[in-house]
């Protein structure tokens, strides 16, 4: 008799297959190189636990991936799980390891960025998410400036903040908080 596949299980089968070995981690380009085997089995196994929920057991899949071949990737996804486990500035510390690995990488400037927000620390995150916005090697650009434009929007830059949605709209038509963003600032514009 076969055992039961839980809905989790099945989640997690099909995450690992869309994360593909032929393709590499997320935001991967040709000229990066793929770490060895099981480092990348490693890693994959995290993301899918992270999707999960799993926060905790993807932390550690993804430190096993880093003591076999440390890459920016897991670095920046162990500080995303890190993240979720409240452990915010241990997850600034794995980005700023992720970005002296690759510096070219965009996720961990934005996710700084992002986890200096969350911190309240507004004014420090404009940086971190300005070197996101021009990183060589980034699948999302729509999300440091969405990010930009919620710090700018905090500070009542209205019109600065605007541009930045507007911004991640070039990069993605479709992004829903850059579009619900920017019909709250046609709102305020209304109501002057």
């Amino acid at each position: 008799m076969q055992p039961r596949r839980t809905t989790g299980a099945i989640l997690v089968a099909f995450c690992l297959l869309w994360v593909s070995p032929a393709t590499g981690l997320p935001g991967d380009e040709p000229e990066v190189a793929t770490p060895p085997p099981q480092a990348l089995l490693l890693w994959q196994q995290g993301y899918a636990l992270h999707l999960i929920g799993r926060y905790q057991v993807a932390a550690r899949y993804f430190r096993k991936s880093i003591e076999i071949h440390p890459t920016a990737e897991a670095h920046t996804f162990l500080g995303w799980s890190l993240s979720y486990l409240g452990q915010i500035e241990e997850a600034i510390d794995e980005c700023k390891a992720a970005i002296t690995l690759d510096p070219d990488y965009g996720n961990p400037y934005n996710d700084i960025g992002v986890y200096l927000i969350d911190l309240g620390r507004t004014n420090e995150a404009i940086p971190w998410l300005e070197k996101a916005t021009g990183a060589k090697r980034y699948c999302c650009y729509q999300f440091p400036h969405f990010n930009l434009g919620r710090v700018l929007l905090m500070k009542g830059q209205l019109e600065e903040a605007r541009r930045s949605f507007e911004r991640a709209l070039d990069y993605e038509p479709n992004y829903i908080p850059a579009q619900r963003a920017l019909e709250y600032i046609q709102a305020q514009g209304q109501d002057l």
